[in-house]
């Protein structure tokens, strides 16, 4: 049952996703306006976070940041949807730019394995596409809630065919992670989801605690693996359609550092860089600061909120 109700969601979807772009990217804005109004969890999560991270701001220039940061995020649930439902090589040409691929090539070549960090920003669907057109790759995911989501997601996903490997973030994970690195593989990671509480270290993240994954640098510690950031920016609207650049940069070699405080911390300025490049772009939606660090007295800031 679990499984037919996935299909049934999955065909719909791509028939809702055969409207045309400019139809979508419109109901992306209805979705941001909706949430405004009403205030709903992902614009209240936004207001927190921005105060959190950006203190400086004027008031007024924050609400402004938050309607920014909401159309983005309205516009990429439906991108996303036309991305997960229309084959990838038809995606693949929203890409107007690409930089720093020879980076990418040259990790490739030299066989010591790669893990691609690749933020919440601009959009990682589309990146996840554009690498499972590269190479074989696993990716690290944690699983919804709902056993009908993750086999959705197990659906949409399965137009890159067996190029890219799920695996789901649990206790076995660093072992298969492991091995596919020193046997020369690729990674994916998401660098900026809050692990759970004892599995990652407070590092700062935009001046505030953040309780980090440390799994990502003991991975490129302990295999050597090479670790490049990767991102797909919004970069422009043409005929209708959203354009993106693929950005492929080198981490800072503190990653694999065997020090975690000085690991985390430099993994979070990777991201905070990136995530500064264009704020509205970033997934400010996201609870990222729940847990706060033992002993320090703070509440968990989007209670009551």
């Amino acid at each position: 049952m679990t499984r037919f109700v996935a299909r049934l969601l999955y065909l719909l979807a791509s028939a809702f996703a055969r409207l045309p772009w400019s139809w979508l990217l419109r109901l992306g804005d209805a979705v941001a306006a909706a949430w405004r109004w009403r205030g709903a969890r992902e614009a209240r999560v936004a207001a927190i976070n921005l105060e959190l991270a950006y203190p400086e701001l004027l008031p007024a220039q924050r609400q402004q940041w938050q309607r920014a940061v909401l159309r983005t995020t309205g516009r990429q649930i439906l991108e996303t949807l036309r991305l997960w439902t229309r084959p990838h090589a038809h995606n693949l040409r929203l890409l107007r730019e690409t930089h720093g691929t020879q980076l990418f090539d040259a990790a490739l070549a030299s066989g010591r394995g790669l893990i691609v960090a690749a933020p919440h920003y601009g959009n990682w669907e589309l990146l996840n596409q554009w690498l499972a057109s590269r190479t074989p790759l696993a990716i690290l995911y944690r699983p919804p809630e709902s056993r009908i989501g993750e086999a959705f997601l197990n659906i949409v996903r399965a137009d890159i065919g067996d190029r890219v490997t799920q695996v789901r973030a649990e206790g076995s994970a660093v072992r298969q992670l492991w091995k596919l690195l020193n046997a020369g593989g690729v990674v994916g990671i998401l660098p900026d989801q809050q692990p759970k509480a004892g599995d990652g270290e407070f590092a700062p993240f935009f001046g505030v605690p953040a309780l980090t994954m440390t799994l990502l640098s003991r991975l490129a510690g302990r295999t050597g693996a090479t670790v490049l950031f990767a991102y797909c920016e919004r970069i422009d609207t043409r005929d209708g359609a959203p354009g993106f650049a693929l950005r492929i940069e080198p981490a800072p070699p503190e990653i694999g550092d065997d020090n975690l405080a000085t690991a985390t911390a430099a993994l979070n300025a990777a991201v905070e860089r990136i995530a500064r490049r264009d704020p509205a772009q970033y997934q400010w939606t996201y609870k990222r600061y729940t847990l706060r660090p033992p002993g320090s007295g703070e509440e968990n800031p989007y209670w009551n909120r």
